[in-house]
């Protein structure tokens, strides 16, 4: 497969699977396995490009936040996004400067994908019956907060998975309030790793293809912004069984498939 090819399937990969309960780390993984390793920077870059597009989705929410702070429902919403991030940034630190690396093999992702479908549809049986709850509380901004850690340290969990599950584990049941909240957490948390990954490999820009992370880049966004559009219609009348099907599929496929 040609050096453009293999940036397209990549970029496509990582649209698709950063926002959606599927583990985007997990399928680029698995995918540099067929199609050979690509930079740092690259990875940095199409991650970039799926945040971007977040941000155009949700721009009008983002603008509302930020300009009508006299709107006490603005600036309680706003505090808890804050706290979510806080708790994740110190959290990620704290990785951090304890040497944590997420491992690049794949029986780790096989796993995580078998067990994450499992629970989301064990989440998923547990609320069915609740009355649905659109209003974010404490509680959710501190569970979020520590589902985006517990996505960061176990590959193959999934941010998204982890943050909507723990946000209506917390009582937010409502799935787009919870999908919203957790999407918009990831924002500041996505930059602010994107920012220190790109800080890291500084040192690579001068030997990386620029055409390549461009085109990467590109597609990345243009695919997460209509795959988190599809999504937050979905979802309107879905639950995400479909979601826990794929990974419990995906993780068995992994296990018995014969790749390290």
């Amino acid at each position: 497969m040609s050096d453009l090819w293999q940036t397209l399937v990549l970029g496509v990969i990582e649209g698709i699977t950063e926002f959606l309960p599927i583990s985007s780390t997990g399928h680029l993984l698995v995918a540099e396995h067929w199609l050979g390793e690509r930079s740092e920077l690259f990875n940095v870059a199409i991650q970039a490009g799926a945040i971007l597009a977040i941000v155009f989705i949700y721009w009008r929410r983002l603008l509302t936040l930020f300009t009508q702070l006299q709107d006490p429902r603005n600036r309680d919403y706003l505090s808890k996004l804050t706290v979510a991030f806080l708790i994740t940034a110190i959290g990620g630190f704290i990785a951090t400067r304890h040497g944590f690396k997420l491992p690049e093999t794949i029986k780790p992702i096989a796993w995580a994908m078998l067990i994450g479908g499992v629970a989301i549809l064990v989440i998923e049986r547990l609320l069915a019956n609740r009355a649905v709850v659109s209003d974010v509380t404490w509680r959710v901004a501190v569970c979020v907060g520590l589902g985006q850690i517990v996505a960061g340290i176990l590959p193959g969990t999934s941010r998204s998975a982890a943050t909507i599950f723990a946000a209506m584990l917390a009582g937010l049941t409502s799935r787009p309030a919870a999908t919203e909240f957790a999407f918009l957490v990831g924002i500041p948390t996505m930059f602010a790793a994107t920012g220190y990954e790109l800080f890291k490999v500084r040192s690579q820009a001068a030997a990386e293809d620029w055409t390549a992370l461009a085109i990467g880049f590109l597609v990345s966004g243009v695919v997460a912004f209509v795959a988190v559009k599809w999504l937050l219609r979905y979802i309107q009348s879905h639950h995400f069984t479909v979601f826990a099907w794929y990974r419990i599929a995906l993780g068995l496929a992994l296990l018995f498939g014969g790749l390290d």
